[in-house]
């Protein structure tokens, strides 16, 4: 099973502290093989309110054999479980294959932020109606 250094050595932008508590409170779903983190999601609420990916990840190596899919999955259950209707995530506008993955497990974008991210790039996000 992953540690909790494997999690922090993943998403470096959160203080430990907040990893922590996200961990403690089932926002946070981690994949593992053989004792190493493999896949990495964590949640995030919009206005304490509306679930959002707040980073997804599949280590390279282990792309494109479902893992993701599987991570989100796992998730959209959860939350279906607590009466959650809609979950959101986003991507660079600049990144067409994080956008292209949004589609393909049926997200659908709902909306762009300008000059959001560093050298004024902007955001697409999208939303998934959970049925």
């Amino acid at each position: 099973m992953a540690d909790f250094q494997e999690v922090v050595n993943v998403d470096r932008q959160v203080p430990d502290r907040i990893l922590q508590w996200k961990l403690q409170n089932q926002e946070i779903v981690v994949a593992a093989d053989n004792e190493n983190l493999v896949g990495y999601l964590r949640l995030e609420y919009l206005w304490s309110k509306f679930p959002y990916i707040g980073l997804i990840i599949v280590q390279p190596d282990r792309r494109g054999n479902g893992l993701g899919k599987g991570l989100l999955q796992f998730v959209e259950e959860h939350l279906k479980k607590k009466g959650i209707a809609a979950l959101y995530s986003s991507s660079q506008v600049n990144e067409p294959p994080p956008q292209e993955w949004h589609r393909k497990m049926g997200f659908k974008e709902c909306g762009i932020l300008s000059e959001i991210n560093e050298g004024n790039v902007g955001e697409v996000f999208f939303v998934k109606h959970l049925e």
